[in-house]
């Protein structure tokens, strides 16, 4: 998230005024569904037909407005990757009526409200998110590694670890130690492991063993050699548009074993949307896992959202599970909502 604008005063109620900012991902458009109320005033660009237009030709000129409107609905709809304000025109055109404002990654929008400081937490929250670097490289071979951060412009270098051995193991330990001390004090989200032959493959079981956090994070990818016309070949190869796919699967198929493994033990699990329901309402949730179709189909029934909503506000963490993958499909076959649980009810 990139706040452009800050225009906030202390009030009897609070926090009071206007942040103008720009979604980055689409877990700003998530976080945002959860910080804009019915009540708040927002303002974005939108389509509007034309008023010399004549309103009865099926061509009717549309034209691009600065609109405000008091918000009366908020919907988030992940597949369509954007999010649907809804409400009373207030601001920027003469005629009077409802429009509905559809956000998407990269829109600017202001937000005039009585703000509450967790929604305040929230976007500081989503603002640091974007500011930690996504993506980390780290192209190795025996003894020579070279760490760089992806950038917009590029790969951007940071750091190029040289360390001579011959067949003692306690100075390539040493070697891949180096290594983990500089990623330690990056910040990053996902990490690629390149080059040639089995060096990196051997890194990442060191990883495993030294810092298993760290190793969560990681993916493997072949590269003929390190440095610069390493970081190209991962760039060419695809690997960064696949690795937010497959951290995403790891870190789903983890909760959903987790799910299956308590479920066996009789432990602190909930499964099925009565079941869930409850621990919502006991605040006993600590992760909620939601399939996907699951959302799409209970959202035309029901106000599913204020599930999630109350999830969330007791400390608990929402992970939207895709059916597309086995996890997703294992949930489904659970009820397609199930929930981690800090007590058992």
């Amino acid at each position: 998230m990139k706040v452009l604008e800050e225009d906030l005063k202390k009030s009897n109620k609070g926090v009071e005024g206007e942040i103008k900012l720009i979604p980055e991902s689409l877990d700003d458009l998530w976080h945002l569904k959860y910080i804009i109320e019915p009540g708040d005033v927002v303002f974005s660009l939108t389509k509007r037909v034309s008023e010399s237009s004549d309103k009865l030709r099926s061509d009717k000129e549309m034209v691009t407005v600065r609109l405000g409107i008091k918000v009366e609905k908020v919907e988030f709809h992940k597949f369509a990757n954007r999010l649907r304000i809804s409400g009373k025109i207030v601001g920027g055109v003469e005629d009077s009526g409802y429009h509905t404002i559809n956000i998407g990654v990269g829109k600017e929008l202001s937000i005039i409200k009585s703000w509450k400081k967790e929604q305040l937490d929230r976007l500081e929250n989503a603002i640091k998110a974007s500011n930690q670097p996504e993506v980390v490289i780290v192209t190795i071979e025996e003894g020579d590694a070279v760490i760089g951060i992806l950038r917009q412009w590029g790969v951007e270098e940071v750091a190029n670890i040289r360390k001579s051995y011959g067949k003692e193991s306690s100075q390539r330990i040493e070697f891949f130690s180096d290594i983990l001390s500089t990623l330690k004090n990056l910040d990053f989200k996902y990490l690629v492991v390149a080059g040639p032959g089995f060096t990196k493959d051997d890194f990442v079981k060191f990883l495993k063993e030294r810092n298993p956090e760290i190793a969560k994070k990681c993916i493997t990818a072949d590269a003929s050699s390190i440095g610069v016309r390493g970081f190209v070949e991962v760039l060419k190869r695809g690997v960064i548009s696949r690795i937010a796919r497959d951290i995403r699967l790891s870190e789903e198929t983890e909760y959903v074993e987790k799910v299956m493994e308590r479920i066996a033990k009789g432990e602190k699990v909930a499964y099925g949307l009565e079941e869930v329901k409850k621990a919502c309402e006991y605040g006993a949730v600590e992760v909620l896992l939601v399939a996907d179709e699951f959302l799409r189909k209970e959202r035309e029934k029901w106000d599913i959202d204020s599930l999630l909503e109350m999830a969330e506000n007791s400390g608990g963490k929402v992970v939207i599970i895709s059916t597309e993958f086995e996890p997703g499909k294992r949930l489904m076959a659970l009820g397609g909502v199930a929930a981690l649980l800090r007590f058992l009810i």
